[in-house]
């Protein structure tokens, strides 16, 4: 969506695709970063977005060993070093894709159409050519079609059917857990700002204060989403209960294993992002786990990258393979080293949730931070602005639009 925003606003004619009839999906990627925010208000979208129903994070605390927290991030401190929102945000995201879908129809070159899946690609003469889809027509029946494009870039995320249709290849890394969110109510006066994670023996939880509600990620070794269904919601509740004591008097707000979202953690890459007409972006180029909440900043970025380098090919008719490269090339640093630290932080609990062990970072490491609350101020910048912030190209900046 902020790809096919950014393009329309350089001129370039665009068609999105979405396979639902609207952007209702609880947990998908609601979290909005510093990086982001700058980006928002460079498109003139920062008044509209500050009006939506949010909620900020402030700090990050871990558990400690001694059976307290310690705080190991601050992202207050970001405002040091020039950044204009020290928070993360979360919003739903589909409160954050109906305000770039409605900025998207402002422009001419925009277009999107609802239940409207792409199903396969087009080729010819040895590229991509655009896409074949299947689209709902509103009486319950459905009916295919093709759409043909200079360019098809696959958004389609982690599970993509354009990638696995294009034949890239993809590097997987080993992931040793799986997570299942689910909300608890959040009563008035109720920690805010600040996100937290509880260890247990052989699984923790990390608990999101949202504006109305805590959603919480119950993290556990990966393959066993199964047994947990078999076992009832009521050995879960249990289970929660034990892991957060301080919500025991309201784990019976879930009614089934129904009300429990399993997520299929991957960490994988491609070789190539591209072939010839065609381009993958965010998790469809790179599955991110969702630990520290990098995907959708470093997706975002992708997309400036892309319409930053892309717009002018596009607009000339001349978009192809070096064209494509490029993005690539820009981008894969950022993603190599935003993958590495995801895969350091999974290390830390790959052991414990193995062992059944209790999950917690290493001593030394809260140790350093207690001395030096300095070192706070590194993962907070690392996960709140990246390894390589993208500015918003000048075709696509506007002045603030009211909320």
């Amino acid at each position: 969506m902020m790809l096919g925003l950014l393009l329309a606003r350089a001129g370039v004619e665009v068609t999105v695709l979405e396979k639902h009839r609207d952007f209702l999906d609880d947990f998908r990627g609601d979290t909005v970063h510093p990086a982001t925010l700058d980006l928002l208000d460079a498109l003139g979208l920062g008044d509209r977005f500050a009006a939506l129903p949010r909620s900020r994070v402030t700090e990050v605390v871990l558990p400690d060993q001694r059976g307290g927290v310690q705080r190991i991030g601050d992202f207050g401190m970001l405002g040091r070093f020039g950044v204009r929102h020290p928070y993360m945000t979360i919003v739903p995201q589909w409160d954050l894709l109906d305000l770039l879908a409605d900025a998207g129809r402002e422009e001419p070159a925009f277009r999107l159409r609802m239940e409207t899946e792409a199903t396969s690609l087009v080729r010819a003469h040895g590229r991509v050519t655009g896409v074949r889809y299947r689209a709902a027509t509103g009486t319950g029946e459905h009916v295919e079609g093709e759409i043909r494009a200079d360019l098809t870039v696959a958004c389609d995320g982690r599970k993509s059917v354009l990638r696995a249709a294009s034949g890239l290849r993809v590097s997987e890394f080993d992931v040793p857990f799986d997570t299942w969110w689910f909300p608890l109510s959040r009563r008035q006066g109720e920690q805010s700002g600040v996100l937290t994670r509880k260890a247990g023996r052989g699984r923790f939880a990390v608990v999101i204060p949202r504006r109305s509600y805590f959603q919480i990620g119950y993290v556990a070794p990966k393959g066993i989403d199964g047994q947990l269904r078999d076992r009832g919601i009521g050995v879960f509740r249990d289970d929660v209960a034990e892991l957060l004591p301080e919500y025991a008097d309201r784990v019976g707000e879930l009614v089934s294993m129904d009300d429990v979202k399993h997520l299929d953690v991957r960490l994988n890459r491609l070789r190539r992002w591209h072939t010839e007409g065609l381009l993958c972006l965010g998790d469809a180029a790179h599955a991110m786990s969702p630990v520290g909440g990098m995907g959708v900043n470093l997706a975002t970025q992708d997309a400036v990258a892309a319409a930053t380098l892309l717009a002018g090919p596009l607009r000339r008719g001349t978009v192809g393979g070096k064209d494509l490269a490029r993005v690539r090339k820009r981008r894969l640093p950022a993603t190599v080293l935003a993958q590495a630290l995801q895969r350091i932080m999974h290390a830390d609990l790959a052991g414990p949730l193995r062992t059944g062990t209790l999950a917690g970072p290493p001593g030394p490491v809260l140790a350093a931070v207690r001395r030096f609350p300095v070192l706070q101020v590194v993962p907070t910048y690392l996960v709140g602005v990246g390894f390589r912030p993208e500015r918003a190209p000048e075709f696509a900046r506007r002045a603030p639009a009211p909320a």
